[in-house]
């Protein structure tokens, strides 16, 4: 089952966030859900977002996974972070022009200041283009609330 992510950050006066911000004329405008331990985004591909001719650009494609990872540790891990790494693996081009994408993230492991997040970009027939591994050093929670914007787990989702 799939449940809507919400975003807390939307309406701050401060928030321009270049992935997720939809507010941000110039951004991706990326939004998220749950299924099950996965969090997934659909994206669809801009123009202006290319490098070679129909292609997205590599680090659009880096960008999309690193937010998605970001927003697992929000949602999953209960806390904020930053990242510390990142793998990057292009399998086959992702074209601009043949719609929605399919963008996952699952946590592979985990420390206590560590999140190791697998993430994966698949295109618009479900084959998958594009994956990353991304570290993520985590901050206590009492930390990420206090310097990072972090509203708490809850904030996520609609009040049931």
């Amino acid at each position: 089952m799939m449940k809507k992510i919400r975003n807390p950050f939307a309406g701050h006066k401060d928030y321009f966030c270049y992935a997720c911000c939809p507010d941000n004329h110039n951004g991706l405008k990326m939004t998220f859900a749950v299924e099950g331990e996965e969090i997934v985004s659909r994206w669809n591909p801009a123009n202006h977002l290319q490098g070679y001719v129909n292609v997205l650009h590599g680090g659009i494609q880096a960008t999309l996974m690193d937010e998605i990872a970001s927003w697992l540790v929000y949602v999953k891990l209960n806390t904020a972070g930053v990242t510390s790494s990142m793998n990057v693996k292009y399998r086959k081009p992702v074209y601009v022009n043949q719609g929605e994408l399919l963008i996952k993230a699952r946590l592979k492991n985990q420390t206590p200041r560590i999140a190791e997040i697998e993430t994966w970009i698949y295109d618009y027939s479900g084959k998958l283009c594009s994956e990353a591994l991304v570290s993520y050093f985590l901050f206590a929670e009492d930390v990420a609330r206090e310097k990072y914007w972090y509203p708490g787990k809850a904030a996520f989702f609609e009040a049931s």
